[in-house]
């Protein structure tokens, strides 16, 4: 008999009246059951982090930064443990698992030296007019309100600590939402800040439906809306409350741009390698995983086959086992969508070179060319194992390609010329421009978002402080500067 699992409200365990069963991509085995909240529930979770709001933004630094430290050592000595958790509510292999535990560590540690450091404020000498004469502004950031965060499940654990994190850095309330599809590993966050002094109703984890989302959204007490997930939701959400600041970390279609100078056969091996790597990794469900390659003409034919031969080396199998490098899509109905878009692309004149077949939620690890500009694939953020190669006549079509896209998280530039470099930073119209490497490459505390269609503000654990907060300006008069 599989326990049910109790969701957090205002820092306590609770149960309401229905029950989600959380099911294993893989082998659809039943990995856990959790209760959900009723709307009574999420009114009192609401009505607490609201009234707790003055309280939270007034306690001490190191109150918020041991809670901080707490939960990044708990996820330390259960790692294991939570990797395993992941694993099986999310379909990913398990050595991502551990690697994605590893960056929630360093999140909460991040956040836990920013809290400590945050908000000393900057003096400002106003005298440097005459009307401010013996003036010095004190300018401080202080919370915006209570963060509603909405994670994704394709990073069930980390995304969320990207949510909770800042949050207790700066002293705003959050409730929390997990994907529905992955909520236990949010729920573990909700164990381990339980074991915490922070003040009752500073955050709640409620598991609750997509289709019962609208009134939280909606709610004025919840001025702060960080969302990760489809642009459309995300769009949708912002235009619903316009007045609201919400930060949208939303979708991409990565491109890897291999230029001419990046040309050894060590170096090529090494664009391949990473190049397969990052196209399959959690089942190319990840925003910044690499959907295109955009490849100069001369070193397209000499790269393609080694990135053909890397994507055929992954391994694809059972998540639980070590050895596996690609596991199943969240759901059977996103691998068929995958499938439905590689064959629309075939049946437009594309060339499949590697993959292209479906068994139950596991796609195969994919490589295509010729892929006609008009094709869903060529259009759309993919979140599958499935990648295309384009082979372009230098720099600036290659960039030029690059922009051709509604979205613009984050682009790779394998290139060994530092003022290509610099070029490549000025022209691209994406977030973040990785040089020498895929634009997979995300440091948690690095600022993280997009341009165009892929969001809004910008995460990484000082950057989503200063999202979460305004700034407040104190004017002192009457002193001998």
């Amino acid at each position: 008999m599989t326990s049910t699992h109790a969701f957090w409200l205002a820092g306590r365990q609770a149960t309401g009246e229905t029950v989600l069963d959380v099911t294993s991509p893989w082998d659809g085995r039943l990995v856990g059951k959790v209760s959900v909240p009723t709307a009574d529930q999420v009114e009192e979770a609401v009505a607490a982090a609201y009234a707790v709001r003055d309280e939270f933004a007034a306690t001490p630094a190191h109150v918020r930064a041991a809670a901080l430290d707490h939960v990044s050592k708990r996820l330390v000595e259960r790692t294991e443990e939570i990797a395993q958790l992941i694993s099986a509510e999310n379909g990913k292999p398990i050595k991502w698992a551990r690697g994605e535990v590893g960056r929630a560590v360093s999140v909460f540690r991040f956040a836990a030296e920013e809290a400590r450091r945050f908000n000393g404020g900057e003096a400002q000498r106003l005298d440097t007019d005459a009307g401010g004469q013996g003036r010095l502004a004190l300018t401080r950031r202080f919370p915006k309100g209570v963060v509603l965060g909405i994670a994704p499940f394709n990073f069930p654990l980390n995304l969320c600590a990207h949510k909770i994190a800042p949050a207790i850095a700066v002293g705003a309330p959050i409730i929390l939402k997990p994907a529905p599809a992955t909520p236990l590993s949010g729920l573990i966050l909700g164990e381990l800040l339980a074991e915490t002094d922070l003040p009752a109703g500073s955050w709640s984890v409620l598991t609750v439906p997509n289709d019962q989302m609208r009134a939280l959204v909606q709610d004025e007490r919840l001025p702060v809306i960080s969302f990760t997930g489809s642009d459309k939701v995300g769009y949708a959400i912002m235009d619903s409350v316009p007045r609201k600041h919400c930060t949208l970390e939303l979708g991409g279609n990565g491109a890897a741009v291999v230029l001419a100078d990046f040309a050894s056969e060590q170096d090529l091996d090494w664009a391949a390698t990473r190049i397969a790597t990052f196209s399959n990794y959690q089942g190319g469900q990840s925003c910044i995983s690499v959907q295109r390659v955009i490849a100069d003409a001369t070193v397209h034919d000499r790269l393609l086959p080694k990135i053909v031969a890397a994507v055929e080396a992954q391994v694809t199998g059972d998540p639980s086992d070590a050895a596996t490098d690609v596991g199943p899509l969240v759901s059977e109905d996103a691998a068929k969508r995958v499938e439905a878009w590689v064959d629309e692309a075939v049946q437009g004149g594309a060339k499949l070179l590697a993959g292209g077949k479906r068994d139950g939620a596991t796609y195969a690890p994919t490589v295509l060319t010729d892929v006609p500009a008009d094709a869903t694939l060529a259009c759309e953020e993919v979140f599958g194992p499935v990648l295309t190669v384009t082979k372009v006549d230098g720099e600036t079509e290659a960039f030029a390609a690059v922009n051709d896209s509604k979205y613009g998280l984050q682009t790779g530039v394998f290139t060994h010329d530092v003022q290509t470099a610099f070029r490549a930073h000025r022209a691209l119209e994406v977030g973040g421009v990785i040089v020498g490497d895929v634009p997979s490459y995300r440091a948690d505390q690095m600022p993280y978002g997009g341009a165009k269609q892929s969001g809004v503000g910008r995460e990484g654990v000082a950057f989503a402080m200063d999202d979460y907060t305004y700034e407040r300006v104190l004017v002192l008069t009457g002193l001998a500067l």
